[in-house]
């Protein structure tokens, strides 16, 4: 068995940025749009992935990396297959979380709600904008099911190119997470970091700082 490895020396101070209560929007969506811009804008490679964590009937917590698609007022939106881990979760327990981490910009944010199926014409709209291999990555694909070799994949990726048409499969969609907690984390100098909290209470949203 190997030693372990001391990580006590992986260490950076954070002091690119602050938040602070006068600068920041009453509006939680309005505030991501901006951090969202100043991700999009600098050298973040893909500022919409996120991190989504989802719960089983078990109460087993899993989590991984996946890509924000669409958000506005009424939540952020991805998409998958429903017949996934992710999807049976969501099924079992139709909550979860999103997890934004920007590490050029030294920032975080983290998003609770409520998750339900976006509408069927919404998912085969974006469906038929995607790219033509993507397209078919989801209908090969039976995501999470154990199989035999990656030549299993390949044999009925060409399969399916040779039958033609590609169309969405009924089990493929959206899903929209409609939040109801917004956390802002902006790293600061000696882990005394920035956090502020919205959350939704009788339908308004309120302003709170959180201990770092």
């Amino acid at each position: 068995m190997s030693s372990s490895k001391d990580l006590h020396h992986h260490r950076r101070n954070y002091e690119r940025h602050e938040l602070t209560e006068d600068k920041i929007s009453p509006n939680p969506f309005e505030q991501f749009g901006w951090w969202f811009e100043d991700a999009s804008q600098g050298e973040i490679i893909e500022p919409n992935a996120m991190v989504l964590s989802t719960v089983s009937a078990e109460g087993k917590p899993s989590s991984r990396v996946v890509l924000l698609k669409a958000f506005d007022e009424n939540g952020f939106v991805f998409y998958t297959n429903y017949k996934s881990k992710k999807g049976q979760n969501i099924t079992e327990n139709p909550h979860a979380c999103l997890l934004f981490y920007w590490d050029k910009l030294e920032r975080q944010v983290r998003i609770e709600g409520k998750v339900e199926k976006i509408a069927v014409q919404l998912s085969e709209q974006y469906f038929s904008a995607r790219p033509y291999e993507s397209r078919l990555s989801a209908v090969v694909s039976d995501q999470s099911e154990e199989i035999p070799n990656r030549a299993f994949l390949e044999d009925k990726l060409l399969a399916i190119q040779n039958a033609g048409v590609v169309k969405r499969p009924e089990h493929w969609g959206g899903y929209i997470i409609q939040p109801n907690y917004f956390e802002f984390w902006q790293g600061r100098a000696s882990r005394l970091h920035d956090r502020i909290v919205y959350e939704l209470e009788n339908g308004s949203w309120k302003i709170k700082r959180l201990a770092p």
